[in-house]
């Protein structure tokens, strides 16, 4: 008599489980994936890479409640494409979309179907790249998926021991189909990663805890770390981008008008998302190709001079391993979108909103756009907001110190919250790493942007106090305007009196108010009526800044009110050029709980 299945099906929950045990113990690898990663370039951020991509999907499907076998797949797999980091995150994202797609329409999976799925996962990744290179985890991938086809048992829990003893084989044999590699005396590490995500799901099957890997000290890791040169390196920096539009190009299309501009490419085309890989010289001629395609949402380009000689000081003993020089924080208030966030490894502490009930994690308990519609119904009294305790940022800290040898943080103005103090209170309690703390005399999108510029100087190896110093030039010559519809919040947090509130309110007045230079909101005029509001905060902008203004930055935040996006940008564009980079996020529950609903603001950064 056959024995029943111990687990004959995935439906959503069990998928969704599966995927975030393995993304749990995938980043948990993160140290040793550095440690040994020579392919295709010795950079040292592989681990980190990987772990960065899989803390994006688990997130993701945290926030997931999908019964359905394929709409957890495809959740995943949209998820790895906007978190999709470095080679190995790509490659992964590619396999995923693949994965998905073979599971369209499917509420379960049986496990003859899923060795389908991870069949067409792996001709997804070998069809879009133009020269796949075995001995890498393409490799393990296949033969994996190879396993799951030739084990043909209904067993989900024996299956995956199948997969993981056939993945550990390919593993180990990696060095003999990849030189370098064999060399190096070492086994690819993106392939490795791909084990660990099956490990994670093996670990969840029997019942066993994700457990920390026990980190390397510096002794350990200078006596094993991978020994390179430069000349291994061909280009020199690792440039990503994500650019979003309707009738986007293929992804064929795009390699081929790019693989003449580096090495290293990945492309993949999704919907209206089009995310890019490339080692090159030149990434601002690939950004300026890519801005002809749609909006380029981020871009990145970090100097592998620069992570080499981190690596170097892993390998001489004195710091421990970490993919950056330099790794960004900030706190919820920057307003900064998932994708910029994602984009640039940022760590950000989430201030804190204060029911009678209970307490919310700004942009982590409650989103942006969930709030915005509970604002617009309110008839109740709205949450009061609070700063993160230094707990909070030292939480933050923790992470960071695992991405990068020194923190740097730019933080929200100390002129209108105690932010600030709090994570000088605990810098000056944390050890992980060197923390320099910069006082953003700003909020929203313009201190995004102030963390955005901070981002790309650390990534071409810009030293932490040279960051500081500019960023403070570029402060003293930029700002941010807003405007509410409604007086009722800026009434309830004090900030403006009931008499001028009623006042306002009776005649339609609309206020246009900046962010001085210390920090503090001040006025700068009114109108009467909405259409009016528009050609007044653009005047403003136009008086605040240089007329001969050589290259700027926007930023335009909102509470509920999408459409004034794309009616200010093209006005932006008309004045300043149609390639003018305009970053655009609805604005983060605590600054929305004091603006009210159809508030929004027009930040500017000049950078010359």
């Amino acid at each position: 008599m056959e024995t029943a299945a111990r687990i004959a099906y995935l439906d959503g929950p069990r998928l969704r489980r599966s995927l975030v045990a393995a993304c749990d113990h995938a980043q948990q690898m993160r140290n040793e994936l550095n440690r040994i990663n020579v392919f295709p370039v010795p950079d040292g951020d592989t681990g980190t890479n990987l772990a960065l991509t899989a803390r994006a999907i688990s997130d993701h499907l945290r926030l997931n409640r999908d019964r359905e076998v394929a709409l957890v797949a495809q959740e995943a797999a949209a998820a790895a494409v906007l978190g999709a980091r470095g080679n190995c995150g790509m490659m992964l994202s590619h396999f995923l979309l693949g994965f998905a797609e073979e599971l369209r329409d499917r509420v379960r999976v049986e496990a003859a179907g899923f060795a389908a799925a991870l069949r067409a996962g792996v001709r997804t990744l070998y069809a879009a790249l133009d020269q796949p290179v075995e001995g890498t985890i393409l490799t393990v991938m296949r033969e994996t998926a190879e396993a799951a086809e030739e084990a043909r048992t209904p067993d989900f829990s024996i299956l995956f021991e199948t997969l993981l003893v056939r993945a550990r084989d390919s593993l180990a044999r990696t060095p003999d189909l990849l030189p370098v590699l064999r060399r190096a005396g070492v086994v690819d590490a993106g392939a490795k990663g791909f084990v660990s995500l099956i490990e994670g799901v093996v670990q969840l099957i029997n019942g066993d805890p994700i457990l920390a890997v026990p980190d390397l000290g510096a002794a350990d890791m200078a006596a094993g770390s991978v020994q390179f040169t430069q000349d291994q390196e061909i280009h020199r920096y690792c440039t990503e981008a994500l650019v979003r539009g309707p009738g986007l190009p293929s992804q064929e299309t795009v390699r081929d008008r790019l693989k003449a501009e580096g090495d290293s490419l990945i492309v993949i085309r999704s919907g209206n998302v089009l995310k890019l890989h490339i080692h090159t010289d030149e990434p601002e001629g690939v950004f300026g190709y890519l801005r002809g395609l749609g909006t380029l949402v981020t871009h990145k380009a970090e100097d592998m001079r620069a992570q080499h000689r981190s690596v170097e000081r892993a390998a001489d003993g004195h710091v421990t391993l970490a993919r950056r020089p330099i790794v960004l924080m900030t706190d919820s208030a920057s307003d900064l979108s998932e994708e910029v966030i994602r984009a640039h490894g940022i760590h950000v502490t989430p201030l804190l909103l204060v029911t009678d009930e209970r307490v919310y994690r700004d942009g982590v308990d409650i989103s942006a756009e969930e709030f915005h519609a509970r604002l617009a119904n309110a008839r109740d009294t709205l949450p009061t907001t609070s700063q993160p305790a230094p707990a909070d940022f030292l939480e933050t800290f923790g992470r960071a110190a695992e991405d990068g040898e020194r923190i740097l943080g730019v933080i929200l103005a100390s002129g209108l919250s105690g932010t600030f103090a709090s994570a000088e209170a605990a810098a000056k309690r944390f050890h992980g790493a060197p923390v320099h703390l910069v006082d953003s005399q700003s909020i929203s999108l313009l201190q995004g942007l102030m963390v955005l510029k901070a981002c790309e100087l650390g990534e071409l190896g810009h030293e932490p106090e040279d960051i500081v110093d500019e960023l403070l030039r570029l402060r003293a010559q930029s700002g941010i305007f807003f405007t509410v519809d409604t007086f009722d919040r800026l009434l309830a947090s004090g900030r403006v009196g009931r008499g001028r509130a009623l006042l306002g309110a009776l005649l339609n007045v609309k206020p246009i108010l900046k962010l001085n230079a210390l920090g503090r909101i001040e006025p700068v005029t009114r109108v009467m009526g909405r259409k009016r509001v528009v050609p007044a905060m653009l005047a403003a902008l136009a008086e605040a800044m240089p007329a001969d203004v050589d290259k700027v930055r926007f930023g335009i935040v909102h509470v509920g009110l999408p459409e004034i996006v794309p009616t200010v940008s093209e006005r932006l564009r008309r004045r300043y050029g149609p390639n003018v980079e305009i970053l655009s996020s609805p604005a983060t529950p605590v600054i929305a709980t004091h603006l009210g609903p159809r508030a929004w603001g027009l930040g500017y950064m000049v950078e010359d």
